[in-house]
């Protein structure tokens, strides 16, 4: 006997999901469904499972590439278990470090800019006179550490 299938709407309202990030997902290959004879999405109940996980990695700060090769990982793609999941959480624990203290930062530098009201850009830590910042890189350069010191040298070619 064959397990019911959930359609699209069913699956949005088990997992929390709407539906339009549930066609998204599938159409990046994170999960799956098979085509009634109308054509309609039906999702195995694993999948909620898998739904799941991809929002709880997303809520960490993963991105959906990180996710996708995070899948590719597993067996035969089949949805994660709580042994998976261990594997997987411990690999991505650099990352998470990594994000933790850049918001550290973000917190410890924003909160003495603009909670004082000074506006002094001669002497402000995100000061970045014509964008002498971007040779480092996109992003709040000074927030991922480039020392401002260095965005106010002369740019070299």
């Amino acid at each position: 006997m064959t397990t019911p299938r959930l359609s699209i709407g069913e699956t949005a309202e088990r997992s929390g999901v709407a539906t339009s990030a549930l066609r998204y997902y599938e159409s990046e290959g994170l999960i799956s469904s098979e085509r009634s004879s109308g054509g309609q999405r039906r999702y195995a109940r694993d999948m909620l499972r898998r739904i799941a996980f991809i929002r709880v990695a997303q809520r960490v700060g993963l991105s959906l590439d990180d996710i996708r090769s995070a899948f590719r990982q597993l067996p035969e793609g089949r949805t994660p278990n709580k042994a998976d999941w261990t594997r997987l959480s411990r690999s991505w624990r650099p990352l998470l470090d990594e994000q933790i203290a850049l918001l550290q930062a973000l917190r410890d530098q924003l909160d003495s800019c603009i909670g004082c009201g000074c506006l002094s850009l001669q002497r402000c830590a995100l000061y970045n006179p014509s964008d002498q910042a971007a040779r480092f890189g996109s992003g709040p350069r000074y927030l991922y550490g480039d020392p401002s010191a260095d965005a106010t040298a002369p740019a070299t070619s």
